[in-house]
C-alpha cells in the first residue's frame, strides 16, 4: 500500500531493464510509489492522462512517440514534474527548453539518480505547499476573513510571509552544464560563486565545480542583480553566501564566503557592496 502522500512516480522507457534498474532504484524510498510502467510513448501518455501522476521518469526515443511528444500531447495543467532518461546528450537543450526537471544520461550512477531524485522532491514539496495556499485563501475568501485571505495570497504568489522565489522574474533560474558523459541541471540557488575561464565560467556550487561554455558578461547578464554581483571582472558572486567583508591594507577589499573562499573586490566594483555593510 502507498504511504500517504507518497510521490506517485511512472517510468517510461522502452527498455524493459532500463525500467527494472529505475525501479529498483526506488524501491527502498518510502516516499516515493511506483504507479505504473510503459514501454512506449502512447501508452506512457494514456497513463498520464489517466493517473495524474507527481513524477514522470521519461525515455526520449521510444517506438511511435518519443518523450518530447508525449509532453507536447499533455495540457499545462496535466504535466507532471519529468527527468529524462536517456542514452543521447544531444537533447539536454531542448529538455531545458520545456522545463525538464533534470536530464539523466545513461550510463548514470546511483548518487547521479538520487541527486535529480533530491531535486524533484525538492519542487514537488514546493509545487503542494503553493497549491495549499491557494485553496486555502479560496476558503478564507468564502469566509470572508480578509486579513488572513490576504496573508494565504501572499503566500501563494511567493510574497511576504511565503517562501522565496528560486529568482527574480525574466533571469536566469537554472543551467543546463555538460559535464563529461552527463548533463547537469544547476539551479542558481546551488551557486556560489562564478570565476572566469577565458570563453568560458567555472561555475562553484556545494564543493563542487563546473565548466560552462559561457562568456562572463552573457552569465551576469542573466542572472539577477538583486541576487548575485560582480566583484571583479573575473568573478561573480552569489550575495547570500558572502559571509564577511575584510580590509586588507588601505585599497584592497576582499569577500570571504561562506564556503571559505577568498575573493578580491576591485576598486570599481566596491560600490555595489555597499548596500551589504
Amino acid at each position: 500500500m502507498d504511504s500517504p502522500g507518497a510521490i506517485r512516480a511512472v517510468i517510461v522507457d522502452d527498455e524493459p531493464l532500463a525500467r527494472e534498474g529505475i525501479r529498483l532504484l526506488l524501491a527502498g524510498d518510502p516516499e516515493v510509489a511506483i504507479a505504473a510502467e510503459s514501454g512506449d510513448g502512447p501508452g506512457a501518455l494514456a497513463l498520464i492522462r489517466r493517473l495524474r501522476p507527481d513524477l514522470v521518469f521519461l525515455d526520449v526515443q521510444m517506438p511511435e512517440m518519443n518523450g518530447f511528444e508525449v509532453m507536447a500531447s499533455l495540457p499545462p495543467d496535466e504535466l507532471p514534474a519529468v527527468i529524462f532518461v536517456t542514452a543521447f546528450d544531444r537533447y539536454a537543450l531542448r529538455a531545458f527548453e520545456v522545463h525538464a526537471l533534470d536530464y539523466l544520461l545513461k550510463p548514470f550512477d546511483d548518487d547521479r539518480f538520487h541527486d535529480a531524485l533530491r531535486r524533484a522532491k525538492a519542487h514537488l514539496r514546493l509545487a503542494r505547499m503553493s497549491d495549499l495556499s491557494q485553496r486555502l485563501l479560496s476558503l478564507l475568501q468564502s469566509y470572508g476573513d480578509p486579513a488572513a485571505a490576504a496573508a494565504a495570497a501572499a503566500r501563494a504568489r511567493g510574497g511576504p510571509g511565503s517562501e522565496p522565489p528560486a529568482a527574480g522574474a525574466g533571469h536566469l533560474r537554472r543551467l543546463a552544464i555538460k559535464d563529461g558523459c552527463r548533463v547537469v541541471f544547476l539551479s542558481v540557488d546551488e551557486i556560489d560563486w562564478i570565476e572566469a575561464a577565458d570563453y568560458y565560467v567555472q561555475i562553484h556550487a556545494g564543493g563542487k565545480s563546473y565548466l560552462h561554455r559561457e562568456t562572463m558578461n552573457s552569465v551576469e547578464g542573466k542572472l539577477d542583480p538583486a541576487r548575485f554581483v560582480r566583484i571583479h571582472r573575473s568573478a561573480i558572486v552569489n550575495r547570500d553566501r558572502i559571509k564577511e567583508l575584510r580590509t586588507q591594507g588601505r585599497r584592497e577589499t576582499v569577500v570571504v564566503l561562506a564556503g571559505g573562499a577568498e575573493l578580491k573586490v576591485a576598486r570599481s566594483h566596491r560600490e555595489k557592496l555597499s548596500a551589504l555593510r
